[in-house]
């Protein structure tokens, strides 16, 4: 267990303290201190903005928009004291490219976002310096490698047929009201578990059953969140006792250590009895298998053959998988319920390009002529990013480009969110869902630096993955939109749900009903 320090709990003690005396006083009254936070987030003394911050956490990231955009792009929180919970937070393109690209190698994840993130252990998510080199070149190989791309395009399109489909028809015919950020949710952990380890855990179904594994996604996530807004010293204390989100936490990792033992050591296995009947798969092979048969002498530090290893990188891709290309579909859709003019366009492409009837590879090969089905599903990524942050932290002493001064092992997060919505950076109409955007005058895809859309992240740490979820993505919307009409439910509040992925906070309520054979 946690241990937590005296002199810490001395700290905790007084802060309490000092923020009690103030609200005792008569000029702090309520209405005081209810103007004072919404206009700014205000130093207070010993707890710095930690109080602000926690008034606003329920419209946290449209508030990171407007200080951001009060305060030319770069803004110091200023955490309580003694706790290192400072933080320089950006949206500024010219310091993401100088941190992501041009001096990236002075910018890590480091000991401390580890340290929040421990449930993911020393995979990719966590990982720095030469374990992240060889977490990089491993991966590389193995999706640009025909045999997991044939494995994750057959995947996809067995899974809307033999799943989602199945399953909007059965919400059809029963004129039911459902909710498509779960579906979607379901669906891309199906799909993600396949990737990874050529097994279905079938979480969609009629029934909706509750998968141990998803939730305890959920609960990590849950607890990382608690774990930024919170002082060290505290959710120590509550690690140590054992109560509150950290409780979850823990029950997590013993469920994420349960399952992928059992998981890792079925695929050894398997691989094993094709060796002895030499029955194995040319053509196609899920990510588990692929790594470990990786060559651990062409690497420094990676062991594919430590099963360690191996359940870092499942709870690792499995986290990165499901979630970012589930929230991009759920808000997606929600943006063409409110832009139909969007639609019918998307529509029109479709029509012209993709032919109702023929193979699934004849489909395929016209998915790279969606363009403007591309750029609406950049401009939705844009203003609803999947990723809402990013963390880092400097290794040496610094000079942004913004002119700030940052010391070593500071904090820095790159506020994704706010970003998209800059005018600075996007123009006037930064806050219009506008697919145009991404459109050339020549009717090709315009080209925007990734420093500046953020959401397959930038320089070495570009997403090795994002061509097969763009794609991914595209053959579901495709398939939805020849089959289904989906109506949003009016009335319903939408917005954000603070956390590592950007959640819709209470669901995306739909009723759906099915096309005649003419395609609108």
């Amino acid at each position: 267990m946690a241990s937590i320090g005296l002199f810490e709990a001395l700290i905790a003690l007084f802060c309490f303290l000092i923020f009690y005396y103030f609200l005792g006083k008569k000029h702090f009254s309520y209405l005081h201190i209810k103007k004072t936070l919404e206009s700014y987030p205000w130093n207070w003394p010993v707890l710095g903005m930690l109080p602000g911050v926690l008034w606003r956490l329920q419209r946290i990231y449209d508030c990171s928009v407007e200080v951001l955009e009060n305060s030319n792009l770069t803004f110091q929180f200023k955490g309580p004291w003694f706790v290192g919970m400072d933080i320089l937070a950006t949206a500024d393109p010219a310091n993401i490219h100088h941190i992501m690209s041009s001096n990236f190698s002075n910018y890590i994840k480091g000991p401390i976002f580890h340290e929040i993130f421990e449930a993911f252990g020393d995979g990719i998510i966590n990982s720095d310096m030469e374990l992240w080199r060889d977490w990089r070149n491993g991966s590389q190989i193995i999706f640009n490698h025909q045999r997991y791309q044939n494995f994750s395009a057959s995947t996809t399109k067995s899974k809307l047929k033999d799943g989602l489909v199945p399953l909007f028809s059965h919400f059809a015919d029963k004129e039911m009201v459902v909710d498509l950020q779960d579906v979607f949710q379901r669906f891309m952990f199906d799909v993600t578990f396949i990737f990874i380890t050529g097994f279905d855990p079938r979480s969609l179904s009629i029934e909706m059953p509750e998968v141990e594994f998803a939730k305890a996604l959920d609960d990590v996530g849950d607890a990382i969140v608690h774990r930024h807004i919170t002082p060290r010293f505290v959710w120590k204390l509550q690690k140590w006792i054992g109560v509150g989100t950290e409780k979850k936490m823990m029950e997590a990792h013993a469920t994420f250590d349960r399952v992928c033992e059992k998981l890792i050591a079925a695929k050894k296995e398997e691989l094993r009895s094709q060796v002895i009947t030499h029955n194995t798969n040319g053509e196609s092979e899920d990510l588990l298998t692929s790594f470990i048969k990786l060559d651990a002498t062409k690497y420094e530090v990676l062991n594919p053959s430590d099963d360690k290893f191996l359940r870092d990188f499942t709870i690792g891709f499995m986290a990165a998988g499901r979630d970012s290309t589930a929230s991009a579909l759920t808000w997606f859709f929600w943006n063409l319920s409110e832009n139909p003019n969007v639609l019918t366009k998307i529509f029109q492409e479709i029509n012209t390009y993709l032919p109702r009837t023929g193979s699934d590879q004849e489909k395929s090969a016209y998915l790279n002529k969606l363009v403007y089905l591309h750029g609406a599903l950049s401009e939705s990524m844009r203003l609803y990013p999947p990723i809402p942050f990013q963390r880092k932290s400097p290794i040496k002493e610094d000079v942004l480009p913004s002119g700030h001064k940052v010391k070593s092992n500071i904090n820095i997060m790159i506020l994704i969110y706010a970003m998209g919505r800059m005018k600075t950076v996007w123009g006037e109409d930064a806050m219009e869902f506008k697919p145009e955007r991404w459109i050339s005058e020549t009717g090709g895809l315009r080209h925007e630096p990734s420093y500046k859309f953020l959401s397959f992240n930038a320089g070495p740490r570009t997403c090795l993955g994002k061509n097969l979820a763009m794609n991914l993505m595209k053959t579901v919307v495709v398939e939805i939109l020849q089959n289904y009409e989906i109506k949003v439910v009016s009335g319903q509040k939408i917005e954000p749900k603070p956390g590592l992925i950007l959640h819709m906070k209470y669901g995306l309520k739909v009723t759906m009903t099915k096309k005649c054979s003419s395609f609108n």
